[in-house]
């Protein structure tokens, strides 16, 4: 009962709150000056909406998520040298399987080639 109280209580203060912000933060209008780019005072040349590569959001999202399955491996080094359990390198190699499957997917895709 208590818990479920909590949860109520915890969901109306959170709805609450973002109804505030947003009426708070509503745009009254737009002004042209603050829309457009800043370029030490001169009138902006061209457009300041430049488009992106998509291969940069790419490596960027690949980067991210290696990195993070890196420190997700930290813990079963610590598990092979200390804790020797036979659940925890299955697991363990289970994880990695996973990962070197995942990275067999985006080489095969051409995702990992830096060039072309």
């Amino acid at each position: 009962m208590v818990m479920g109280l909590s949860v109520a209580f915890v969901c109306i203060v959170s709805f609450l709150f973002t109804g505030l912000f947003m009426l708070l933060s509503e745009k009254r209008g737009l002004d042209r000056e603050k829309c457009s780019p800043y370029e030490c005072g001169f009138e902006p040349i061209g457009s300041a909406r430049s488009p992106f590569s998509i291969r940069f959001f790419l490596v960027a999202v690949l980067f991210v998520v290696f990195d993070v399955e890196v420190v997700l491996l930290m813990p079963f080094a610590y598990m092979f040298f200390y804790g020797k359990s036979v659940l925890g390198i299955l697991s363990s190699s289970g994880f990695l399987l996973i990962l070197f499957g995942g990275l067999y997917h985006e080489y095969r895709e051409g995702s990992l080639e830096w060039v072309g």
